[in-house]
């Protein structure tokens, strides 16, 4: 079994439970890589000759049997880049705060292992967003778990974004931004921002506005088989478009659309996660302040 470790800018306190981690894995026989920013923020801690070799640049990432993702849920946005097409499956492990995706805690990292080995999980599959433009962005990697955004660059005046579905006109949206939100990208910005909580397995986007102008503009949810293209106006001549946590600027003559990417990020669920547990225990619900 191959296994690869990823990780960024892993915080002193944490690195012993990631050197056991380690250990525990090669002592199972299995062959363990990491990441170079893993090897980096290792070395400030650790010998850097015990640690595992680095995943070469031609080395086939196809070759993983698991990918284990330690750190935050950006961590784990930025593993899905990584991995991209080849659908590895993922295992979040939470040395961040929220971990709606990275869900096993720095105390369960040894029964995860052995539920792992033993085959005691289940994997579920997660929708992508993709982004089509008539120039090249984002290095090719044009895809994301969470949310594709477009915003405006500064503080200047909010900007217009005339959005249409499948080719049909929905609405102009005058506001700051509007995000196209997944399943799971549904915890995350979109929230922030008043949209609503979606099943991670729905075949659904959200279109949620970001500081809408019209009060009465809402949120709504609609088929992930839907393409959604956007014409963009404003007073400044540049505007931001992003995909998870990566961005760059455009300027109104490039054309964007956003469907649902043909492949999916395949993450590790143990037998005794539920999503509704998390949202519960992550966002206090049924918590009585006055207690």
């Amino acid at each position: 079994m191959n296994v690869l470790l990823h990780g960024i800018n892993i915080l002193p306190e944490f690195q012993t439970y990631i050197q056991q981690l380690i250990q525990t894995l090669e002592r199972q026989g299995i062959r363990v890589v990491i990441t170079k920013s893993l090897h980096q923020s290792m070395g400030k801690g650790a010998k850097k000759n015990a640690l595992p070799p680095l995943l070469n640049a031609n080395e086939p990432v196809s070759g993983l049997d698991f990918v284990l993702s330690i750190g935050g849920d950006g961590t784990l946005l930025d593993t899905i880049s990584l991995i991209g097409a080849h659908q590895t499956p993922i295992l979040g492990i939470n040395t961040g705060r929220m971990g709606f995706l990275a869900t096993i805690a720095k105390e369960e990292i040894d029964l995860a292992i052995k539920d792992l080995l033993a085959g005691r999980y289940s994997l579920e599959d997660r929708s992508l967003v993709c982004l089509e433009s008539n120039i090249p962005l984002f290095g090719g990697m044009n895809f994301g778990l969470n949310e594709f955004t477009i915003h405006k660059r500064d503080t200047s005046s909010m900007i217009t974004v005339h959005t249409y579905i499948d080719g049909d006109y929905l609405n102009s949206y005058w506001a700051d931004g509007l995000i196209v939100s997944t399943p799971t990208g549904s915890t995350g910005y979109s929230l922030s921002c008043g949209g609503p909580l979606i099943s991670p397995l729905a075949k659904n986007f959200v279109i949620t506005p970001v500081s809408p102008h019209n009060l009465n503009v809402r949120p709504i949810v609609v088929s992930d088989d839907s393409e959604i293209s956007f014409k963009i106006e404003g007073r400044s001549e540049k505007f931001l478009v992003s995909l998870d946590s990566r961005s760059t600027p455009i300027d109104a003559r490039v054309t964007l659309k956003v469907k649902k990417e043909k492949f999916v990020a395949r993450l590790v669920k143990f037998h005794n996660y539920s999503f509704f547990d998390t949202l519960r225990q992550k966002l206090n619900w049924g918590y009585d302040m006055r207690n």
